[in-house]
């Protein structure tokens, strides 16, 4: 029996999970098997899993549907494992070096444990310093093992699971499982408390937890917040089924109302269903109440007292709930000029128009890529939408007959992004843009990143510098509704580079159909079109932009001396990155054809 089973969801974080995995895997202490929960066979992460597992015995992957959630991912790996203690990590953290020797250290110390606690660093995802909640919180605990009435605060509220380390056997003989829902830890943790026999804790940092940046579910607005009292109320029942002393279900109470308070005092949380919520709560609060239980001071107290007498009208009146949101039109857009600023502004007001669909590719650089692409299609599937292609000045004779168009900066390119239900896009549109709610953004990309892109280039500083405001950047990733991915590399590339709350669509390029379609007759015509000599062997040179050059060049490589290397018979058609495609052509004689534009 292995001394560990590290458990690791992978639901959406397959842009990280190698890291994660990773660090297990070179843990110098190697008594574990490693247990990584995939949606699917064929998803992203189980690529990622089936490799650790064909270089690494002890990687065992297994399968949870997306719809089990985290709690049935957990359980399903827990289910799975096989060593003495569990440790459940998240896909996108990892383990500081040596933190399972560590572990295994205090266990050894500590015979009999059924819980330890050991300390986390929340990382956040962009810039900042790293926290420590857990620390203080365990600064308060006996040395070696103990009862957990010696130290009542540790209640599982305040830490979450994968802070901590279970025993196998101790959770099987409690049938502790994850309950289904939203704020699962809290369900399960405080269980595992109430149950536990012996604990014990570690002063040291074991998980480095990222923070990311579209956050936790559990801070989204939504009426998902409800679970939280349903979570709140198996805690509680548990415990005094349990018959833990009110010097115990004192601090459980304590931290599980505090929460509540903090989700009923929070606008921007529960979107609908406040005074329910609030009601809901009440009931439970007097219903739980321990005996001898004196409310917190200060502004708490005071949420305490009104919870308590079940006044949501006082409550409210001291949350100022009714402040007034601010709503679309107060985030003005860029457009130039008052006049356009005024038009847009009133075409914001107007309702969505449902069957149009703006389109653009490269920045209004023609009618091209995937944009194009989908444009085509939609146009045969589904006639009844309107097509619009935005496009600069001096590409508006490039566009194809019958296909409308609006110039960028026109008064109707501000018109059809203000009314358009559906927008497509290869980069990004104006800044000024508003993202509209209803409206759908697609992002299509234009090519596979074999480079580093978005934020990963925040750790070279030149190349930060030229790449302006990540922030800016960022904003604009915000209004992806999806992101249309070529293949796996590109699905987690695109993750880590542009961290937003989209969803990503890994279906292929549009603009690559023409290699399956494309017939013998049209292959002919393209190579007469473009001068490659009958009999001859093509190969397409087409290298990306590389932020550290000024100008195209070849990217290093010697096209002349490839050519002489790859024989009479090859010749190099060459297509530089569209950033050099105004440049005009390339001075290539010979077997190499310039192809850019």
């Amino acid at each position: 029996m292995p001394r560990f089973s590290i458990i690791v969801p992978s639901h959406g974080v397959a842009g990280r999970l190698s890291q994660a995995l990773d660090s297990v895997l070179a843990q110098s202490f190697g008594d574990f098997e490693l247990i990584p929960v995939c949606d699917a066979p064929d998803c992203a992460a189980a690529d990622i899993a089936a490799d650790r597992a064909a270089r690494d015995s002890r990687v065992a992957p297994v399968h949870s549907p997306p719809s089990a959630g985290p709690a049935g991912a957990r359980n399903t790996g827990a289910r799975a494992a096989t060593g003495a203690y569990l440790l459940f990590l998240d896909g996108d953290d990892v383990l500081v070096p040596g933190a399972l020797a560590a572990l295994d250290t205090r266990l050894a110390e500590a015979d009999g444990t059924d819980v330890l606690y050991f300390e986390h660093e929340r990382v956040p995802w962009w810039e900042g310093e790293p926290a420590n909640p857990a620390a203080p919180l365990l600064a308060k605990t006996p040395d070696g093992a103990f009862a957990p009435g010696r130290a009542p605060h540790l209640t599982g509220v305040q830490l979450p699971a994968w802070s901590a380390v279970y025993r196998r056997a101790f959770l099987a003989e409690r049938r502790l499982e994850f309950p289904a829902g939203h704020y699962t830890d809290i369900g399960f943790a405080t269980r595992a408390a109430a149950d536990a026999d012996r604990m014990t804790v570690l002063r040291s940092v074991v998980v480095r937890h990222l923070v990311r940046r579209q956050g936790s579910r559990l801070n989204q607005p939504g009426e998902h917040h409800v679970e939280l009292l349903d979570q709140a109320e198996l805690a509680l029942a548990y415990a005094a089924g349990r018959g833990l002393p009110a010097e115990r279900r004192g601090p459980l109470f304590e931290q599980l109302f505090a929460l509540i308070l903090k989700t009923a005092a929070h606008p921007g949380r529960l979107t609908r269903g406040r005074r329910a919520f609030f009601r809901r709560a009440s009931r439970l609060y007097r219903r739980h109440r321990p005996a001898g239980f004196r409310p917190p001071g200060g502004r708490l107290g005071v949420q305490h007292r009104l919870l308590a007498s079940g006044s949501y009208t006082a409550f409210r009146a001291l949350r100022g709930a009714n402040r007034a949101a601010a709503g679309i039109l107060g985030r003005l857009p860029r457009p130039q000029g008052l006049r356009t600023r005024l038009r847009y502004r009133r075409r914001l007001r107007a309702p969505l128009d449902p069957n149009l669909v703006v389109y653009c590719a490269y920045w209004g650089r023609g009618y091209a890529c995937n944009p194009a692409a989908i444009h085509a299609k939609a146009r045969e599937l589904a006639p009844h939408l309107r097509g619009v292609f935005l496009v600069e000045p001096d590409q508006a004779h490039t566009v194809p007959k019958g296909v409308e168009h609006a110039v960028i900066g026109s008064r109707r390119y501000w018109e059809v992004l203000a009314r358009a239900t559906y927008l497509v896009n290869n980069a990004n549109f104006a800044e000024g843009v508003v993202k509209r709610p209803g409206s759908v953004h697609l992002q299509t990309q234009h090519g596979t990143p074999l480079k580093t892109m978005g934020v990963d280039q925040s750790t070279y500083p030149v190349v930060a510098a030229a790449s302006g405001s990540f922030a800016k950047m960022l904003g604009r990733v915000d209004r992806w509704d999806y992101n249309l991915s070529s293949n796996r590399h590109s699905t987690q590339m695109w993750e880590r580079a542009f961290p937003g709350s989209y969803e990503h669509l890994e279906y292929g390029y549009p603009r690559n159909d023409v290699y399956y379609t494309a017939t013998a007759d049209d292959v002919a015509r393209v190579r007469r079109e473009l001068g490659v000599p009958e009999g001859k062997t093509a190969v397409l040179y087409a290298p990306t932009h590389r932020d550290h050059e000024t100008g195209f060049g070849a990217g290093g490589l010697d096209l002349e001396a490839f050519c002489e290397a790859a024989g009479e018979d090859v010749v190099v058609l060459l297509r530089a990155h569209y950033f050099y495609d105004r440049g005009g052509r390339r001075e290539r004689t010979g077997r190499i054809i310039d192809v850019t534009g």
